[in-house]
């Protein structure tokens, strides 16, 4: 398709037009186009990194060529002095290019430990609160394939499972929203051109060389093994070809759930049969967090010692009752019931 006939081109702006112009950031738009494919109002986290102001581009067009509502969210953490200023600054940025931006600010007493991971649970609650004021199950994030990558190794070395290790996705669902990350297909190389040719900007967040966090200690290791002959696209290959081992196992996770529970609305637990404890572990396993992670109302699913604990000792017979993931879990009679802890 030559670019002057790409109903892409001749549905957007002239502002739009003049950089779809380009070829290789028309060939980033088409693939982005196919990987997103929603015809729903969606929302956009905008972190001012290349990845992010690229997504916020190529989202802008996507809205406009599928005539869709967009809403484009900035979260300023204020973890670092600066934050305050470069997200007003990225909002000016975004507003050339007609993208309203609003900021969202982490407000109250920041932590000093686990600060990477609060600051994400942090995120995702402003960005869900701000989406339900608008009815929005979309959230499209910025991650790329080189995150795939990191995330990949960071999960190898906590000794992750299947599902850890091929935890980041495509779209995944936390409390009734749709996570999307249609950029999982372009490398970080790709997403600097365009926030460079795009915007001529983009924020350099300092922890990103700070290797006393352990993503960064993983890039680096990465950038090292790619310098040795490190073949991404085999290593895309390898984690393409878990995920379809994991589908499997999903698919059995759910059989047991639809097969072996009983939910009540009414009183707000799950009823786990006897037979739920007899299938393979990792199919208990996962169907167990599972049920936890739905009336404890968490983002994620509760994982570890703890559980591995509890499975095995209704597997013998000396369980009663124990708390977990804002759960009460207790043994009755062949049963297991699953309830909201107050």
């Amino acid at each position: 398709m030559s670019l002057k006939n790409s109903s892409a081109i001749i549905k957007n702006p002239k502002l739009f037009r003049n950089k779809l112009n380009n070829n290789k950031i028309f060939e980033i738009y088409k693939k982005f186009e196919k990987s997103l494919n929603i015809q729903d109002d969606f929302a956009v986290a905008v972190s001012g990194g290349p990845d992010s102001l690229s997504l916020a581009f190529l989202a802008k067009v996507y809205s406009i060529k599928k005539k869709l509502k967009v809403k484009f969210l900035i979260v300023d953490h204020k973890l670092r002095p600066e934050s305050s200023k470069e997200a007003y600054f990225v909002k000016k940025i975004l507003k050339k290019f007609s993208i309203d931006a609003k900021i969202l600010v982490w407000k109250g007493k920041k932590p000093i430990k686990n600060i990477q991971s609060l600051a994400r649970k942090k995120r995702y609650e402003l960005l869900f609160d701000e989406c339900d004021k608008f009815e929005i199950s979309h959230v499209l994030l910025g991650h790329h394939q080189d995150d795939l990558f990191e995330n990949f190794f960071i999960r190898l070395l906590r000794g992750s499972g299947l599902k850890g290790l091929i935890s980041l996705d495509k779209k995944n669902k936390i409390n009734g929203k749709n996570l999307l990350r249609p950029l999982l297909d372009v490398n970080k190389e790709d997403l600097i051109y365009i926030s460079k040719h795009v915007f001529n900007y983009y924020v350099k967040d300092p922890s990103n060389d700070n290797e006393k966090f352990q993503r960064i200690k993983i890039r680096n290791l990465l950038n090292e093994l790619q310098k040795n002959g490190l073949d991404k696209k085999k290593l895309s290959k390898t984690i393409k070809n878990l995920k379809q081992s994991d589908n499997v196992v999903n698919f059995y996770v759910i059989e047991n759930l639809r097969n072996n529970t009983l939910y009540s609305e009414k009183r707000n637990q799950i009823i786990l049969n006897g037979n739920f404890f007899k299938q393979p572990y990792e199919i208990t396993f996962r169907a167990f967090s599972d049920t936890i992670r739905i009336i404890g109302k968490k983002y994620y699913a509760t994982r570890g010692k703890k559980l591995d604990r509890i499975i095995n000792q209704i597997v013998s017979g000396t369980f009663y009752k124990a708390t977990l993931g804002g759960c009460i879990i207790k043994k009755v009679s062949q049963t297991v019931i699953i309830s909201k802890e107050h």
